[in-house]
């Protein structure tokens, strides 16, 4: 039976051989580097579930520039209206 750790190491090994490309003959190497990652994480303190922050309360838009007494803002400018197509018949 496989230990968890050789499970870990044959899995890192594998992702590393085929984000290569699957070359041939590199096994030996891929296994070295598979093995310092599964140590790496092994040793890793374990982060703690992470806790969804609560919801910020909705703000209300404020106006982005105040506009000055006695000025008049422009109106937005209107799309042109698409002409109608006839009726088929």
């Amino acid at each position: 039976m496989m230990s968890v750790d050789e499970k870990r190491i044959r899995e890192f090994a594998y992702q590393i051989w085929e984000s290569e490309g699957k070359p041939a003959g590199q096994e030996d190497r891929h296994w070295d580097m598979a093995r310092k990652l599964a140590e790496a994480e092994a040793l890793a303190p374990k982060a703690a579930p992470r806790k969804r922050a609560p919801a910020k309360p909705k703000q209300t838009q404020e106006p982005k520039a105040a506009a000055l007494p006695g000025t008049v803002k422009p109106a937005p400018a209107k799309k042109p209206k698409a002409p109608k197509k006839p009726a088929a018949g």
